[in-house]
């Protein structure tokens, strides 16, 4: 509590402003469906990990946390739920070891220093995106049985979008870490 009262009533206001309009970016990234092999992209993914860089760990959890709050309380945030949304019963279902990778995904590309080359910067990606498909295969796998072909199921389809979508954060990494001096 004493971190928040240091902290000046403007950047209070601006880092709340920031964390709803991440929330925001959030949900229209994953209604945004781009046609793509074998399944169709959504750019969540991109956006969790783009928030970790340009934010920090600390506001990219925020971020994070309040778009699972407001789906959880039915607001149609969600990739895949209807117009009105059905809370807690979708954040429960086979998605949300995904969904709460994502929190562990944004701590680590947040955590990460990326001053090096664009290698190492390539695999600090691939570790944090990483975090969402392994919880996300161990909720599957609790959730629908570990007999079903699980990786096949939840990370196989997505593996050519998130190549793609590490190799643009990778791309872009060095540029976005400059918009972090503003925020």
């Amino acid at each position: 509590m004493e971190n928040i009262k240091a902290l000046p009533s403007q950047k209070i206001i601006k880092y709340l402003l920031i964390v709803f309009l991440g929330s925001l970016l959030l949900t229209i990234s994953a209604k945004v469906k781009i046609p793509f092999y074998p399944v169709p992209m959504t750019m969540q993914t991109f956006v969790v990990l783009l928030m970790g860089i340009t934010f920090g760990w600390k506001i990219g959890i925020a971020t994070i946390s309040l778009y699972l709050l407001e789906g959880i309380m039915g607001l149609p945030v969600f990739a895949g739920t209807p117009e009105k949304g059905i809370g807690l019963a979708y954040f429960m279902g086979p998605t949300m070891g995904y969904l709460i990778g994502f929190l562990f995904a944004t701590f680590l590309a947040g955590y990460f220093n990326y001053k090096k080359n664009i290698i190492d910067i390539f695999f600090k990606l691939l570790i944090s995106v990483s975090t969402i498909y392994i919880l996300g295969v161990f909720w599957l796998g609790s959730l629908i049985g570990w007999d079903k072909p699980i990786f096949a199921l939840g990370v196989t389809p997505f593996l050519l979008a998130e190549l793609f979508k590490i190799l643009l954060l990778t791309l872009l990494a060095k540029n976005i870490l400059k918009l972090r001096k503003f925020i």
